[in-house]
């Protein structure tokens, strides 16, 4: 979710909950926060808008809708900016359409992402951000 066409989204961290979101920011560094693989089917849109919205969180936000269309318009119709959607799902290309019309963005697969799941260090995340920020 560039700012421009040019410009490569911050690095990607999974988050599970608001511990893992406010370890995210910590650094206080550009991050992309990815929710869990499916996490839209098991804990829902609401839930991921108000892990968000808790954090004061702006930034670039991708939930996981796994193969779920439905999930994925839920998601466009709370407001959230980022999705993403499995493209064997039928109606993905409509839920294209759709995130178009909404100014948000629709990925087919997730990015390369950091799980912050357990006890990541906190060296360990600064050099993924270095890393996913300057790629070799």
């Amino acid at each position: 979710m560039p700012a421009s066409a040019t410009e490569p989204p911050p690095p990607a961290l999974i988050v599970h909950n608001a511990a893992d979101i406010a370890r995210a920011l910590a650094p206080a560094r550009p991050v992309t926060l990815l929710s869990p693989p499916g996490f839209a089917l098991y804990a829902g849109c609401l839930w991921w808008q108000s892990l968000l919205a808790a954090a004061c969180f702006d930034g670039p936000a991708l939930l996981d809708c796994a193969d779920a269309p439905a999930r994925a318009l839920e998601a466009l119709r709370l407001g959230l900016r980022g999705v993403i959607l499995d493209p064997a799902a039928p109606a993905f290309p409509r839920i294209a359409t759709l995130a178009d019309e909404f100014g948000a963005t629709l990925l087919a697969a997730p990015p390369p992402a950091l799980d912050l799941a357990g006890e990541i260090a906190p060296a360990t995340l600064a050099a993924w951000l270095d890393a996913a920020k300057n790629p070799a």
